[in-house]
């Protein structure tokens, strides 16, 4: 997303040389630079204590399995996203989580941090955005995750060690 307009006080911004970051858009009437502002979300490969099998979920009317996925708040740190979008969504409590790989997704103007997340265990009280769930072994979910998504890509690089975006 381009950045056209002083967020501050509206003015449109020009494009000064930062003199250790490059070429950044500055305000003239606020005398500063002004950088890009993009949401944040976090994805999470969820998986059981064991770590046997991840749980993927439907959402919205929509056909395609996804991994858990939620928005990080203002003030939040994204590992606390993590913990409270798996409470959230499918009422599961987690024992630990880990960062895998981030990505900017460009349609949504959002930067996407996928992490592990281990939940205590498997009985998912899922909430109102939830359509369906299901957990699945790691071949299993690969196999039934939407196909040429975000959530595919992160699953893939996390078992493959490699991560191919579309």
């Amino acid at each position: 997303m381009d950045m056209n307009y002083c967020m501050q006080c509206g003015t449109k911004l020009q494009i000064r040389q930062h003199p250790t970051e490059g070429e950044i858009p500055f305000c003239e009437t606020c005398n500063a630079f002004r950088y890009p502002v993009f949401n944040t979300a976090v994805s999470m490969i969820v998986m059981n204590p064991d770590k046997s099998k991840l749980i993927l979920i439907k959402q919205y009317g929509r056909p395609h399995y996804i991994l858990v996925a939620g928005y990080v708040n203002k003030g939040e740190d994204a590992e606390d996203a993590v913990v409270r979008e798996i409470k959230e969504e499918i009422g599961l409590t987690v024992k630990s989580v880990h960062f895998n790989h981030s990505h900017y997704f460009a349609p949504s103007n959002t930067l996407m941090l996928n992490f592990t997340a281990i939940v205590e265990d498997q009985d998912v009280h899922p909430n109102w955005e939830v359509d369906s769930w299901q957990w699945f072994s790691t071949e299993e979910a690969r196999s039934r995750v939407k196909p040429g998504s975000l959530a595919e890509a992160f699953l893939n690089g996390y078992l493959d060690g490699r991560y191919c975006f579309p």
